[in-house]
């Protein structure tokens, strides 16, 4: 007799082959949100988060930036800094993620579609796309926010080297209250250093 499926499962599985989807389209993509989907739980974790939370957050955290499937090529692998131009269409992968989520209509979709519409939101209320300000922004995109921050900087890109794991912190920590969320981010300071997900 077979199991009865878990709870989210199907979307799950989605979630899955849309990784594969935006691997084939873009592997740095595809390896980052890898990495912001273990930074992602670690905290959340140490957060004391657990159950649905748990797995609603690890498909949000891994799909983040699915929404870049929609972002043309001469922009998404484009091999030096965006233009403002550029970048005002690369803004959109938020947007576009949340209704590539939002179009499965599974339980669930509408937390996981929150969570990657408001991962550019900065906690002072002046990020994108709907310049949400502190607790307005999702619990689970403000630890997205600083998963994606974190590896950001860890990993080399056409326009900078990769940063070490104390030159990041610093770097967080001085857009701590700006970026991000000064509560969360305590936690992340105490959590990340005995992380195996710690860069160098």
């Amino acid at each position: 007799m077979n199991e009865l499926p878990q709870p989210h499962q199907a979307l799950i599985q989605f979630a899955g082959a849309l990784a594969v989807a935006l691997k084939a389209r873009d592997a740095y993509t595809r390896f980052h949100s890898d990495r912001v989907m273990q930074l992602s739980l670690d905290l959340a974790v140490a957060m004391g988060l657990s159950g649905d939370e748990l797995t609603l957050l690890e498909t949000a955290s891994a799909l983040h930036d699915i929404g870049k499937l929609g972002i043309p090529d001469e922009v998404l692998l484009k091999a030096e800094r965006l233009a403002e131009e550029e970048f005002a269409i690369m803004r959109a992968h938020s947007e576009r993620g949340a209704q590539i989520v939002q179009a499965l209509h599974m339980e669930g979709t509408d937390v996981v579609a929150k969570a990657i519409l408001h991962h550019h939101e900065c906690f002072d209320g002046t990020g994108y796309p709907h310049g949400l300000k502190g607790e307005e922004i999702p619990l689970m995109s403000r630890i997205i926010t600083i998963a994606d921050n974190y590896d950001a900087m860890a990993t080399r890109r056409v326009y900078h080297e990769p940063r070490a794991h104390l030159e990041i912190m610093d770097v967080m920590l001085s857009e701590t209250g700006h970026k991000h969320d000064p509560a969360l981010f305590e936690v992340f300071v105490r959590q990340i250093d005995t992380s195996p997900h710690k860069v160098g």
